[in-house]
């Protein structure tokens, strides 16, 4: 098992050039809300601002992480998929996929994509493993479904089933329609039985679309807020997994979580199985 230790934002120097510090970047605001150490003070200043506007805001970066975690156990466990391609993977922090998924199954496989610098230059976080199973990165774009699966074909193996992870990614693809295509070109890569994860911050609330203007005003890349019923069109020729597309606190909760675990959040995702 490699053993790698978490840069800060501050330390880390991969990729110096290609890192803005000037905007606010969502990965890093994101890591802020979630308690991480991996931002500057540029995504703190958007990210108290967009508190004092919509703290619930805090609730859904919290409680969607946990929605991942009880997804990947819900497949790695139940399902019994040893495979999981997270596309979008945002900056690592506590129970990353690799980590739940090799705690249930210590063979499973996990390819993590992101073409962000900022991410890149943490990727080396990503990258511990059991010694039965495999974690790899690639740097590769969500806009180039082909190139993302032929990329982990060095990793994983498209003849048995696959777990695709796009979490508080979609948001950022403009243009609802090619989002989908996006989906649906990864999908159509996997063969059956694999399954599809996407959850998803949702225009549920005046709060929350207060939220999403004040932080696209900010300079940051933009992220769209969107309808459930949007969320559930990522899901089209896929048999949604029980209780179906629910707020992310409601997806199979586990009654041990705390009560700010349940709350009602303006966050949706849901499960679904390729036939």
């Amino acid at each position: 098992m490699s053993d790698s230790t978490p840069q800060t934002a501050e330390s880390a120097g991969t990729t110096p050039g290609r890192i803005d510090t000037s905007k606010p970047h969502s990965a890093r605001f994101w890591n802020y809300f979630v308690g991480g150490k991996d931002n500057y003070e540029v995504d703190r200043e958007i990210g108290d601002h967009i508190k004092e506007i919509f703290p619930g805001l805090v609730d859904v970066a919290v409680t969607s992480r946990h929605f991942l975690g009880r997804a990947v156990r819900h497949l790695a466990g139940e399902v019994g998929i040893r495979q999981f391609l997270d596309v979008g993977t945002g900056l690592p922090t506590a129970d990353n996929t690799h980590e739940v998924a090799q705690r249930v199954a210590p063979d499973a496989r996990i390819v993590y994509v992101d073409n962000d610098p900022v991410v890149l230059a943490h990727a080396n976080a990503l990258l511990t493993s059991t010694p039965e199973g495999r974690t790899a990165y690639l740097d590769a774009n969500l806009y180039d479904p082909e190139a993302v699966l032929k990329a982990a074909e060095g990793t994983l193996d498209f003849s048995r089933p696959v777990a695709l992870m796009i979490l508080n990614t979609l948001g950022h693809v403009a243009d609802y329609e090619q989002g989908r295509d996006l989906v649906r070109r990864l999908m159509a890569g996997l063969p059956s039985g694999s399954h599809l994860v996407i959850s998803d911050s949702t225009a549920t609330s005046e709060g929350m679309i207060a939220a999403s203007n004040a932080y696209n005003a900010s300079g940051a890349v933009p992220y769209y807020v969107r309808g459930v019923d949007e969320i559930g069109g990522f899901f089209d020729g896929l048999e949604l997994v029980e209780p179906g597309i629910v707020q992310v606190t409601k997806w199979r909760p586990n009654p041990e979580d705390p009560a700010n675990f349940t709350a009602t959040v303006d966050a949706y995702g849901g499960v679904g199985r390729k036939p």
